[in-house]
């Protein structure tokens, strides 16, 4: 912390009371600076200060299309430090309950809409290529080094084949459209007005209409009955395209849903066994449940459904 109170003192926040707020999956670091009821937050990306010009990239999209994301006031790209407006420290997670979620949900995805408009020409591509990149990532740390499974070939040829068939159908649905990458329930801040205060955008892409819907509804954190969820998939589904069908639309969601979740399957071990961090292996479950829960609905992916449960059982 000496580091960024150093960096602070040439600041016009000088005067501030500096705190530790928090810190994220990543590498970045957060911190509060307080003076009566005034308050700001420091980010601190030092330990990745590439990560900086892209979240200044996206917050700019993201304010011209009228989401309500932090604005920035001071900035040191060189040290990777920037001093941003504070949103406060109540989550959308803490908030939902089995009664207000579908309430919430909907001011969640009013904002997925929102962000849709923005400008995604020029963010990174979530191409077929990236796509199996991700879910490779669930072989790698969550099947090899977690479980301490070795796929033998005829396992292995089932997975390539349907982890192909996952991409292929994601990639039916349109594209092309700005993707914030972690829209959940951690990453939706609840203001003091009780608006949205959306964060953690800078790993943005242009991508699939559903990803960040899946994010939201089928969140790692929390989940809540299939068919609520599918109400509000087709309350989306009516603002962002109309003529799709009921069915064409939720299983856009449920494929979208089985690429994140086979990756993300991966990124919580890695997060466990190469960065020390363990409290992400209590949110595998829910993150198997959905992958498995999705695999059986379909035809096409039955035979992961029961690979992958006879794997991980």
């Amino acid at each position: 912390m000496q580091a960024v109170k150093t960096w602070i003192e040439t600041t016009p926040y000088a005067d501030y009371e500096i705190s530790i707020a928090s810190a994220d999956a990543s590498f970045r670091k957060y911190y509060r600076l307080t003076q009566g009821d005034k308050t700001f937050l420091v980010m601190d990306s030092s330990l990745e200060k590439e990560s900086l010009s892209p979240f200044l990239d996206v917050t700019k999209r993201l304010a011209h299309a009228g989401v309500n994301v932090p604005k920035i006031y001071e900035q040191d790209l060189k040290r990777g430090y920037l001093v941003i407006e504070d949103f406060g420290n109540t989550h959308l997670l803490s908030q939902l309950t089995k009664k207000n979620f579908k309430e919430l949900y909907k001011k969640a995805i009013d904002e997925i809409v929102k962000m849709q408009k923005a400008d995604a020409n020029g963010l990174p591509l979530y191409d077929k290529a990236f796509l199996h990149f991700e879910m490779d990532l669930m072989r790698e740390w969550y099947l090899e080094k977690k479980l301490g499974i070795s796929l033998t070939q005829a396992e292995a040829q089932i997975l390539e084949s349907i982890l192909s068939t996952i991409s292929d159908t994601v990639l039916t649905q349109p594209q092309n459209i700005f993707v914030h990458r972690d829209y959940h329930s951690r990453n939706i801040m609840v203001k003091e007005d009780e608006e949205l205060g959306i964060i953690d955008y800078q790993d943005a892409m242009s991508g699939a209409i559903t990803y960040d819907l899946v994010s939201l509804l089928k969140d790692c954190y929390i989940s809540f009955n299939r068919e609520a969820i599918l109400e509000l998939v087709l309350y989306f589904r009516d603002q962002v395209a109309p003529d799709v069908s009921d069915t064409t639309f939720i299983k856009w969601f449920d494929f979208m849903g089985m690429q994140r979740h086979i990756k993300v399957l991966g990124i919580f071990s890695r997060l466990h066994l190469r960065d020390g961090k363990e409290g992400y292996l209590k949110d595998i479950p829910l993150t198997l449940h959905y992958t498995l829960d999705a695999a059986q609905r379909y035809d096409e992916t039955k035979k992961f459904a029961k690979l992958l449960k006879k794997l991980t059982s």
